[in-house]
């Protein structure tokens, strides 16, 4: 029978063997990616027992047509309710509407974690010469930064207004025409991120947590983000973890507690990459370098990201990719980012044997030359296929 996921009086997360989990398939590839990933989870859960009751829910394309909403009250509800959902892509309305439907989502729920694993698996052809050693986690703050910023376009009264306001109070000047935007970062929302980065990095035995900034340059943002992340590692988690100046880079049997800023940060990841583990950072550096290290392990195609709120218990699960509206309906593209996403809500849920279970037929389907357009075209004597017979072909090697 199905039941919902709660979270109990200790803050952890009780998981039925039946439970219900909100879904949207998503817009454009949506179509094809959903019932592709759905498949793969459906198959291994079900190989100990297990079954996911899973309840559409709209937002996007579909719900505006449906119901004249892009993003239903019903739908929000619905992962209130249950906790835990997954989602493919989304459009954003242009023109109107919100900023973006995904942002909406994280910030109403006040899902403050955008929580992205990037490693390889083994036979995905990348670009660099040893993507194996790609093997991070990353922590994006979801909630602040320039996403949940304040912007006046150029030339319009307030933008005015705001500029002379700043030049009286501040004495700063700023060009008349210029456009104006509001960066916010808070101590509270800088801490939580921190803490729950460190808390992640403990409990799955990572070896160090590194900071990333611009606090060189941006010193009361970027740069408080890096204080609050000390802080927090000093007065929270003195007993496993350690920053740098306190250890001078050797950390004993503790957690590393380091710092990097964001630019040189984005030189080595690439190029000293096994010397990053799990990464805390603000959302667009965090944007930046989720996308810049999925490309050293296959791309965004295959990359999982997750929404969540460690407080309250709730996640959205998701695709990392766009809507790929040329390719909807086709059948083509490679639905890895969400099954990778079902498989970190199945970890999540605490379902760690059929999550392995497909990340292990997922490598032996690679591994095997069985693979969508989008990786065909860089392996020699690939058999490209569809969408869902790549889902198929995974499923028999569960």
């Amino acid at each position: 029978m199905a039941e919902k996921i709660v979270m109990n009086a200790g803050g952890a997360l009780e998981v039925p063997d039946d439970p219900i989990v909100p879904y949207i398939e998503g817009d454009g590839i949506g179509v094809d990616i959903w019932p592709a990933a759905q498949h793969v989870l459906d198959a291994a859960a079900a190989r100990y027992d297990k079954h996911v009751s899973w309840q559409e829910v709209l937002a996007g394309e579909k719900a505006f047509r449906e119901t004249g909403s892009w993003l239903p009250d019903e739908t929000i509800a619905a992962f209130r309710e249950y906790l835990i959902g997954i989602k493919g892509p989304l459009t954003t309305p242009v023109g109107g509407g919100f900023r973006s439907l995904n942002v909406a989502v994280r910030q109403i729920l006040d899902l403050y974690v955008c929580l992205r694993p990037v490693r390889w698996f083994a036979g995905v052809p990348s670009p660099v010469r040893h993507p194996e050693k790609v093997d991070m986690v990353i922590f994006r703050e979801n909630t602040e930064d320039v996403y949940a910023g304040f912007e006046l376009a150029a030339g319009t009264p307030e933008a005015k207004r705001l500029i002379d306001f700043l030049h009286d109070e501040h004495g700063w000047d700023i060009r008349a025409d210029s456009a104006i935007g509001i960066k916010p970062i808070s101590e509270t929302g800088s801490k939580r991120l921190v803490r729950a980065a460190i808390s992640y990095a403990v409990s799955h035995g990572r070896r160090s947590v590194t900071l990333v900034h611009k606090g060189n340059i941006q010193k009361f943002t970027e740069g408080g983000f890096r204080n609050w992340g000390y802080e927090v590692a000093r007065d929270e988690f003195a007993d496993v973890a350690v920053s740098w100046d306190e250890c001078g880079g050797d950390p004993g049997d503790k957690i590393l507690v380091k710092d990097a800023i964001a630019d040189i940060t984005l030189q080595q990841v690439l190029t000293r990459p096994d010397e990053f583990d799990v990464i805390a950072t603000m959302n667009l550096n965090g944007d930046y370098l989720s996308d810049a290290l999925a490309a050293q392990v296959g791309g965004i195609g295959i990359a999982p990201g997750a929404n969540i709120n460690y407080v309250t218990g709730h996640g959205v699960f998701e695709a990392t990719h766009g809507t790929a509206p040329k390719y909807a309906g086709q059948d083509k593209v490679n639905p890895g980012s969400l099954l990778l996403s079902g498989v970190l809500m199945f970890e999540h849920l605490g379902w760690a044997e059929p999550a392995a279970d497909i990340v292990r037929a997922l490598e032996a389907t690679i591994a095997d030359k069985i693979v969508t357009y989008d990786f065909a075209r860089l392996m020699d004597g690939a058999r490209e296929v569809r969408c869902s017979e790549f889902a198929d072909a995974i499923v028999e090697r569960l």
